[in-house]
C-alpha cells in the first residue's frame, strides 16, 4: 500500500506529498517536541490537516509497535490530532494517521520522526536576533499554531476554565505541547508571563515563534482621537528591536555600576551596545525580558483597533467564514478589548454553534468566554477604529537578512493565505450579529435552547467579574492605598492600581450583556425566520413564554461574593439584573465590595462595607455616568 509521506520543512512543521501523485492535497502539518526528540524527554505529537478526515493518529516505535494512539479529534479548520508517548527508545518513529473512512493508497499519512539516544545541540542566543530564525510563517505553520492554541486552551464547554496567569497555563505540560520544546528546561525556569489583554495576543504569538524559531515583530502605535484611528509609526522586530529608553541620570555617580550593569554586570563602552546590553544573557532570560518589558510596553489596545485599510499595522482583517475564523484569530472590539479564538463548536442537533475565546485582564488573569454580544462588542464609528476578527500580519525575511510585513494586497494574493478581507468594514452592529448567528449556527435555532445559551454566557461573565472584584477586596485588605481616579476618557485606558482593580470596561460590557439577555424574548419576536418556531404558535406566543423561561432562569442561577470581611455572600443572576442602575457606578476600587455589588447602604448586606471613594471621586463618577446609562464609551480627544 503507497502511502501519503508528510515531510519535514526546517525543523518541525510539515506538508503532505504523495508518493504516487494521485492522492489529494489534504493539507497536513506536523509538530513533533521537543524540536530535536531524544528518549530523556516526552514525545509529543500534533498532527493537522485543512480537510475534515476522520481518522486514528498513532506513534510506531522503531520496533514497529504501536506505542500511543488516539482518534479524538479538535478543530476544524485546522483539524487536529495529538499523541504523547512519555519515554520514546531511540531510533526512527512514525506518526501515521490512518484515514477510518478512505481506502487503498491514500487512506495513510505517514511522517518520520528521528528520536536521538541523547540531547543534541539546543538553540543558543545570537547577537543579531532576540532568538534564531530556523523556520518561516506558511499555510502549514499557521496551522501548527491554530493547533497549539486550541490544545492550550481546550476544555469541555460546560466548563468556565480560567488561570491566575498565562505561565500558568504555559507551564502546564499537559496543556502545552511545546513544554520545554527547545530542550533548555526553559519552561521550567518560572518565567513570569502576565499579559493584560492587548498584550496576550502578542505574547501567544511571540511564544510560539520563540520556540519554533520564527520571526516576530510588533508595531508601535497610537491610540487614535480627533475622529481617526490609531496609526502605527514604528515597527520593530527581533532583528531589529526598539532601542531602550534612555536611562535617568542618577543624582550622584554610582562608583561601580550603573543602570546597565542591573542586567549585564558590566558598563558598556560603545552606544551601539546599549541594545544588546539591556537583554540579559542567556536564550531563555534575553526571551522573558523581551517578552515582559519590551513587547509589553510596546503594544496596546489601540493596536488591534487600526483601520482595516491601513498596510502598517500588526493585524489585517479576514471575512467572516469558518474557514478564516481560526484558533489564534484576535478579535479587536471598538472599546480598546481584545480576545483571542480558541475553538469552534460546529451547531448540533441539541445546541448552537459556539466561538470560543480567551482574553487577559488587568490583574493578569486569563480566561476563556463565548462569543456573544456581551462579550464581543461591535460599534462602526471612524473614531473608534476598525473593529471585529483580525489575523496576525505575516513576518517575512527579504532576501537581505532583513524582516518585513506582508501588505494588504500581498496578502490577498498570497497561496498560503489569501484572507484578507473588507467585508466586515461594510457590516453594521444588526448585521455582524446576524451575519455571526449565522455563521456559528447554519440552521434556525430552538428560540428556548438559544436565550439559554444566552443566559448561560451572562452567568459566565457574572462570575468573571466575582474574580476581578474578589481581586480588588484583597488589595483593600492587604493594605491597598486610595487609588488615584483619572479624569475622563482615562478611566477605561490607564496604569498602574486603577487599570489592574477597578472595572469601569468590564462592567460596561456586563451592562451591555444584561440589555442583551433582557431583550432576548423581544429579539425573537423581531426575528421569527431565524428560529424554528413551534408549529401552531405565534411571534407573541413565543415572546410571552420566553419571558417566563427568563425570570425562572435568572432567579435558579446564583453565586456567591466574598464581602469586606471575608464572609460569603449569596446572589442571583435576577439580583444582577435588578441592580443595574446600580452597577453603572460600582466599578470604582475605592469603594467596597458590597457596594461594588450594588448592595444598597441601609441593607444587611452592606453592614460589613468598610471603605467607600472619596466625595470627589463619587462626584466624578456621577458626571461620567451617562457613559454607562447609555452603553457607550467616550471619544478619545
Amino acid at each position: 500500500m503507497s502511502s501519503v509521506i508528510a515531510t519535514l520543512l526546517a525543523a518541525a512543521p510539515a506538508t503532505a506529498e504523495t508518493a504516487n501523485g494521485h492522492c489529494e492535497d489534504v493539507g497536513v502539518a506536523v509538530l513533533a517536541s521537543p524540536h530535536a526528540p531524544w528518549k530523556g524527554a516526552p514525545l509529543r505529537v500534533l498532527f493537522s490537516t485543512e480537510a475534515p478526515l476522520q481518522g486514528e493518529l498513532s506513534l510506531i516505535a522503531p520496533n514497529g509497535k504501536v506505542a500511543a494512539k488516539s482518534d479524538a479529534r479538535l478543530g476544524g479548520p485546522p483539524y487536529v490530532w495529538f499523541a504523547e508517548v512519555p519515554a520514546p527508545a531511540a531510533g526512527e518513529w512514525k506518526a501515521k494517521l490512518l484515514r477510518t473512512n478512505v481506502e487503498g493508497d491514500c487512506s495513510t499519512i505517514i511522517h518520520p520522526i528521528t528520536v536521538r539516544a541523547k540531547a543534541s545541540a539546543s538553540p543558543r542566543q545570537t547577537q543579531d536576533s532576540v532568538w534564531p530564525i530556523r523556520a518561516a510563517w506558511d499555510r502549514p505553520t499557521e496551522n501548527l499554531y491554530s493547533a497549539w492554541i486550541e490544545k492550550l486552551f481546550d476544555a469541555p464547554l460546560d466548563e468556565q476554565p480560567s488561570w491566575k496567569a498565562l505561565h500558568d497555563v504555559l507551564r502546564d505540560r499537559q496543556r502545552n505541547v511545546l513544554f520545554d520544546h527547545l530542550g533548555l528546561r526553559e519552561d521550567q525556569q518560572k518565567l513570569f508571563i502576565r499579559p493584560d489583554c492587548a498584550d496576550l495576543p502578542y505574547f501567544l504569538r511571540a511564544y510560539f515563534a520563540f520556540k519554533l524559531g520564527l520571526p516576530f515583530g510588533y508595531a508601535k502605535c497610537n491610540r487614535g482621537g480627533g475622529g481617526k484611528a490609531p496609526q502605527c509609526h514604528a515597527w520593530w522586530n527581533i532583528k531589529n528591536e526598539e532601542p531602550p529608553p534612555e536611562p535617568p541620570a542618577p543624582k550622584t555617580p554610582p562608583p561601580a555600576a550603573d543602570f546597565f550593569s542591573l542586567f549585564t554586570g558590566s558598563t558598556p563602552k560603545k552606544p551601539e551596545q546599549v541594545k544588546q546590553s539591556l537583554r540579559p544573557p542567556g536564550l531563555v532570560p534575553s526571551f522573558g525580558y523581551y517578552l515582559r518589558t519590551t513587547v509589553a510596553n510596546g503594544v496596546h489596545s489601540g493596536s488591534g483597533r487600526t483601520a482595516n485599510t491601513d498596510d502598517r499595522t500588526d493585524y489585517y482583517p479576514v471575512p467572516l467564514k469558518e474557514d478564516t475564523l481560526r484558533p489564534g484569530t484576535v478579535y479587536a472590539d471598538p472599546y480598546g478589548h481584545l480576545l483571542v479564538i480558541t475553538k469552534r463548536v460546529p451547531q448540533t442537533e441539541d445546541g448552537a454553534g459556539v466561538f470560543l475565546a480567551v482574553d487577559g485582564q488587568p490583574d493578569g488573569t486569563i480566561a476563556r468566554k463565548r462569543f456573544w454580544r456581551g462579550n464581543f462588542l461591535f460599534a462602526q464609528d471612524p473614531a473608534l477604529g476598525s473593529p471585529g476578527f483580525k489575523r496576525f500580519r505575516p513576518v517575512v525575511m527579504s532576501r537581505d537578512g532583513t524582516l518585513r510585513r506582508l501588505t494588504n494586497k500581498e496578502i490577498a494574493a498570497h497561496a498560503d493565505y489569501g484572507d484578507f478581507s473588507l467585508e466586515q468594514s461594510d457590516l453594521d452592529l444588526e448585521a455582524f450579529y446576524d451575519r455571526m448567528d449565522e455563521l456559528m449556527s447554519p440552521r434556525p435555532l430552538d428560540p428556548l435552547r438559544a436565550m439559554q445559551e444566552a443566559i448561560t454566557a451572562l452567568d459566565e461573565q457574572v462570575n468573571a467579574r466575582v474574580t476581578s472584584v474578589e481581586n480588588g477586596r484583597k488589595y483593600q485588605v492587604g493594605g491597598g492605598r486610595e487609588v488615584a481616579m483619572p479624569d475622563g476618557a482615562s478611566i477605561f485606558e490607564t496604569t498602574g492600581p486603577w487599570e489592574d482593580f477597578a472595572t469601569p470596561s468590564r462592567d460596561l460590557r456586563l451592562l451591555i450583556a444584561i440589555d442583551v439577555v433582557r431583550k432576548f424574548p423581544e429579539r425573537v419576536a423581531r426575528r421569527p425566520e431565524r428560529y424554528a418556531m413551534p408549529a401552531g404558535k405565534t411571534a407573541a406566543d413565543v415572546k410571552a413564554e420566553l419571558e417566563n423561561v427568563l425570570a425562572t432562569e435568572l432567579k435558579a442561577r446564583s453565586f456567591a461574593y466574598t464581602r469586606t470581611d471575608g464572609s460569603p455572600w449569596k446572589l442571583t443572576l435576577q439580583d444582577v439584573v435588578e441592580r443595574t442602575p446600580d452597577l453603572e457606578m460600582a466599578y470604582n476600587i475605592n469603594d467596597c465590595v458590597e457596594l461594588r455589588w450594588g448592595a444598597s447602604a441601609d441593607s444587611d448586606e452592606a453592614t460589613t462595607c468598610k471603605r467607600r471613594a472619596p466625595g470627589t471621586q463619587r462626584q466624578k463618577m456621577t458626571e461620567y455616568r451617562e457613559w454607562f446609562s447609555e452603553r457607550r464609551r467616550p471619544p478619545r480627544g
